[in-house]
C-alpha cells in the first residue's frame, strides 16, 4: 500500500527563501470525512487527483493519479467547496532530505510551514535553522483543516 510519512514545522525567520524556488499551488477537496480526503491539485500545467486514509501518529495510505488540466480545474471551480488552499511550495534540500516550504496565500495568508517526507516514522532528521516548533500531530495544520478552518480565522 502506498504510504506517506512526513513531519511538519512552524519556520521562523525568512532565510529559507533564498535556498529554494517556488511553485504555486492549489488545491481543495471533493471529499473529508472520517479519516478519508480527496484532494483535486494543481501546479502549473499538471493536477493530480489524491486520495488519502487516516492519518496514524505522522504515516497515512496515499493514491495519487495525474488528472487533465482542464478537468482539475473545473472540478476546483464546482466541486471543491471554497476555500481552495493556495501555496508557493519551495523545494530545499538539506543534509539528505527534501524540505518542502508552504507559504500559504488567500485565507491562509501569514503561515509558512516546512515538511519533509520520511521512509519510515522512526527516521532521524536533521533540522534546518530555520524549522521551529514541530506540529505533526496537530490536526489544524493539516490542509485539509486549513481549507474548513483557515488560519485567518484562528
Amino acid at each position: 500500500m502506498p504510504q506517506e510519512i512526513e513531519r511538519k514545522f512552524l519556520v521562523k525567520g525568512d532565510t529559507w527563501r533564498s535556498l529554494g524556488s517556488g511553485k504555486q499551488y492549489k488545491q481543495g477537496y471533493i471529499a473529508s470525512e472520517q479519516g478519508r480526503t480527496v484532494r483535486v491539485r494543481v501546479v502549473g500545467e499538471q493536477a493530480w487527483l489524491t486520495i488519502k486514509g487516516k492519518t496514524q501518529g505522522i504515516a497515512r495510505a496515499e493514491y495519487e493519479y495525474p488528472l487533465p488540466l482542464d478537468d482539475a480545474l473545473e472540478m476546483l471551480q464546482n466541486l471543491c467547496p471554497p476555500p481552495l488552499v493556495e501555496k508557493t511550495r519551495y523545494r530545499i534540500p538539506y543534509e539528505g532530505n527534501v524540505w518542502e516550504v508552504d507559504e500559504f496565500a488567500g485565507d491562509n495568508a501569514g503561515l509558512v510551514i516546512a515538511e519533509v517526507e520520511l521512509t519510515g516514522p522512526d527516521q532521524a532528521i536533521a533540522l534546518p535553522e530555520w524549522v521551529g516548533q514541530e506540529v505533526s500531530d496537530d490536526p489544524r495544520y493539516f490542509n485539509v483543516n486549513l481549507a474548513k478552518h483557515p488560519y485567518s480565522q484562528w
